[in-house]
């Protein structure tokens, strides 16, 4: 019997749409699939079988009509817990959210339905999706299948860990401050945090995002090969009038001169060996296929992960220390209560001064990133953490906090920033990370590719117990 769920999500859209299979079939397989490895690594928690089945069904009706089921036919995807998807709690990781049903379909989630995915579960956030580690007191813990002693990553953690076991050949994650990259790098897969505005995105059953989140959150796919963050990309990248950041960029832009920047250590960050080893073997992979890779400094990290911290706790404060209270969730009172001893409570003019200050920073990485398309850089200073690390004491969420600029400093700028896993032969995945310029996904992806095809297949793994 094929095992649909070893299948790439370019492969099974293939074969469905060839009927060659059912959507049903490999709908069947991918829930078979749930069921043997969720246990071990809670990635999935909320679950939808009948649903799964009947959207499968319909592309296989749609096919047998003749009609053109979409990029994603009949392609098993999970989505997260903190998007609403139109009957189902946008739990968030929350007690306190555990009835929240949502009324409408996230756009992220609708354009997904479309595209002909078969949506087979909800996957695993922490608490308020606050932490790079993925626990909560609603769901519970959710473990790395390559070493359950490495974290999965968060918030994305829960996404991340289920492609990596072969449930669900795509995810749909979400990213502000690393949310998609670090996953998919702790988990061994790929992950793409796209520019603010490429995939359209909002809560119906919530209130209005707030400034900071609107210029740096985003809704981004997880998978086992980079054609298929490309293929994932142009069904969730569909225009949906509710999201007013929408922009209708072209997901193919002109022709760039193949030449990347390589930083080792962004602003003294202390890059472990084995980082930097990656990264070297990254540009050596590019350099074979014809890119100029020039090692040099990247512009700002620091400062602008500090004002991304700054912007998105002062939103925070606002009315999130009364939900935390009522949650009481030990994993996220003691993050947040570290945020905010690192973090001073700003007035409304230090607010202002860090918008303003913004533009500044996204104009040095625009002109930096005319002259080198990529930069290649770090997605963490160190391999994947121990799990829950940063709870040990301070000390260690400080050594967490440091070890992770590229992930905070990034979304300041609203660019995009690519996950690629370059080494699965250790104890822990090793990966790096491409930045490239605002809407320019399409360069990232072709730089990944090179990268991906110098390293392993990432194939799905049975889960280590």
């Amino acid at each position: 019997m094929t095992e649909h769920w070893r299948l790439t999500a370019s492969e099974i859209a293939e074969r469905v749409r060839a009927r060659d299979v059912s959507a049903e079939e490999v709908a069947r397989d991918a829930l078979a699939r749930l069921d043997a490895a969720n246990p071990a690594i809670n990635a999935v928690v909320q679950f939808m079988p009948e649903e799964a089945i009947a959207a499968a069904r319909a592309v296989d009706a749609a096919i047998a009509r003749g009609e053109d089921p979409g990029p994603l036919a009949g392609v098993p995807v999970t989505t997260k817990v903190n998007v609403d998807q139109r009957g189902f709690a946008t739990t968030n990781g929350l007690r306190i959210q555990k009835d929240l049903v949502a009324p409408a379909d996230n756009p992220v989630v609708a354009n997904l339905r479309r595209a002909g995915a078969v949506i087979v579960g909800r996957t695993n956030t922490p608490a308020f999706s606050l932490h790079w580690f993925t626990r909560n007191s609603l769901h519970g813990h959710t473990r790395n299948p390559r070493n359950p002693a490495l974290t999965p990553g968060g918030s994305s953690g829960g996404a991340a860990a289920a492609v990596a076991a072969g449930i669900g050949a795509l995810a749909q994650g979400t990213d502000i401050g690393g949310s998609v990259r670090y996953p998919a790098h702790a988990c061994g897969v790929h992950g793409l945090r796209p520019t603010i505005g490429r995939v359209p995105a909002w809560n119906p059953g919530g209130a209005e995002r707030a400034i900071g989140a609107q210029l740096m959150a985003v809704s981004g796919p997880i998978a086992r090969s980079v054609a298929d963050i490309r293929l994932a990309l142009r069904a969730m990248a569909a225009p949906d009038a509710r999201d007013p950041w929408w922009v209708p960029a072209p997901l193919e832009g002109p022709a760039f001169p193949k030449r990347a920047a390589l930083c080792v250590r962004p602003e003294g960050m202390p890059t472990t060996p084995a980082v930097e080893a990656a990264l070297r073997d990254a540009g050596r992979r590019l350099q074979d296929a014809g890119w100029t890779v020039v090692e040099t400094p990247v512009p700002p990290l620091r400062e602008p992960a500090r004002m991304q911290a700054m912007l998105w706790l002062a939103e925070s404060r606002r009315g999130m220390k009364k939900a935390l209270a009522e949650e009481n969730d030990p994993d996220a009172n003691f993050v947040f209560a570290q945020m905010e001893r690192l973090c001073p409570e700003p007035d409304f003019n230090t607010f202002q001064d860090a918008l303003q200050a913004r533009a500044g920073f996204c104009r040095e990485w625009n002109l930096f990133l005319e002259r080198y398309p990529v930069a290649l850089m770090p997605v963490a200073a160190e391999p994947p953490f121990p799990d829950l690390l940063d709870l040990e004491s301070p000390a260690a969420f400080d050594r967490v906090i440091e070890a992770m600029l590229p992930q905070v400093g990034l979304p300041l700028m609203s660019l995009p920033g690519l996950t690629v896993t370059t080494d699965l032969s250790g104890p822990a995945p090793m990966g790096v990370q491409l930045v490239g310029g605002r809407y320019r996904e399409d360069v990232l992806l072709e730089a990944g590719a090179v990268i991906e095809a110098g390293g392993p297949m990432v194939t799905p793994v049975d889960p280590v117990r």
